[in-house]
């Protein structure tokens, strides 16, 4: 959702909650920022969505017929709109508490802050004083792909973006519509209905090459019922074909990536060979990259640029 759009539905619910009487149409065109620019049409079309995606928030909006005006008006009753009193134990809000803290990326963690800070201010501690400090949980969300396939996610959006198969050096554009990001063993994957394939399938973030681009309007992608988001990132969404990566070596150094290579050759200037068999470029980059400067990738194309990606990474 964009800034501009989520201002104007912000302003026009708190317009709808100030006023001590119903509004027309017209009088919300005039007292809401956004609307006041638009010609009558496309006002009324965007009003008539802007209406429809608050209710289906559960923002109640109620329509008031006046028998004297010609047009209907409407307003939100701020009880009805109102949470009641939120009541936690001690074990709920400390669970809270830990589910804030989970997150490292900065868009979801201010979001996580937020929530925390609202329900200290009514009273709730959500601190945990028994064992703080002694185990913290983190969740890794640094696939660039997250954000955008989050936000795809939350406003039922289908979405196209460049993939890279594993075992493959080839990528290739899907268009997806998304059902939900899952975690599982350490890697985030976007499990949802790939349009190309007529299939579910489930994608690896860290394989996604390039930006995922929203394709066409929100709220039309629709969850089937019964679907295990978890068990479909439980197969992978190809095939994996073992390769063998080339790779130089520092001469005395990495003893354990020589015991598991097939083949190590005696190179020249203090630099060995060695074949090391992989299925999943992305993998192979990270054990790479965590070598430094004792090792260098020299084929395949795709490992080696891998590799590269994840330094310039570590770089900036």
């Amino acid at each position: 959702m964009s800034r501009r759009k989520t201002e104007r539905l912000l302003n026009l619910v708190i317009c709808l909650l100030a006023t001590r009487r119903p509004l027309s149409a017209e009088q919300i065109r005039q007292a809401v920022p956004g609307y006041d620019r638009d010609g009558d049409e496309a006002f009324q079309r965007m009003f008539e969505r802007d209406k429809n995606e608050l209710r289906e928030l559960g923002i109640p909006i109620d329509v008031v017929r006046d028998p004297w005006e010609d047009e209907p008006g409407y307003r939100i009753e701020r009880e009805s709109y109102e949470l009641p009193e939120i009541t936690l134990e001690p074990d709920e809000a400390a669970v809270l508490g830990l589910a804030a803290q989970v997150w490292q990326r900065a868009s979801l963690a201010e979001a996580a802050s937020g929530a925390l800070l609202k329900l200290r201010a009514g009273g709730v501690d959500t601190d945990e004083p028994v064992g703080a400090g002694a185990l913290e949980l983190r969740v890794d969300t640094r696939d660039p792909a997250f954000p955008a396939l989050w936000d795809a996610v939350r406003d039922r959006r289908v979405v196209r973006f460049d993939y890279r198969g594993a075992g493959s050096e080839s990528v290739r554009t899907r268009t997806v519509e998304p059902w939900g990001v899952v975690s599982r063993r350490g890697r985030w994957y976007l499990a949802g209905y790939d349009r190309d394939r007529e299939a579910p399938r489930a994608f690896r973030l860290s394989r996604v090459a390039g930006p995922v681009t929203p394709v066409g309007r929100p709220g039309v992608v629709r969850v089937p019922g019964g679907v295990d988001l978890r068990e479909m990132v439980g197969f992978p969404e190809e095939p994996a074909e073992e390769r063998v990566a080339l790779i130089r070596v520092r001469r005395g150094a990495c003893q354990g990536l020589r015991q598991l290579a097939g083949a190590v050759r005696e190179g020249c200037d203090g630099w060995d060979e060695a074949d090391l068999a992989f299925t999943d470029s992305e993998r192979l980059a990270g054990w790479m990259a965590s070598l430094g400067a004792d090792v260098e990738v020299v084929e395949p194309p795709d490992a080696r640029d891998a590799v590269i990606r994840r330094l310039k990474g570590a770089l900036s």
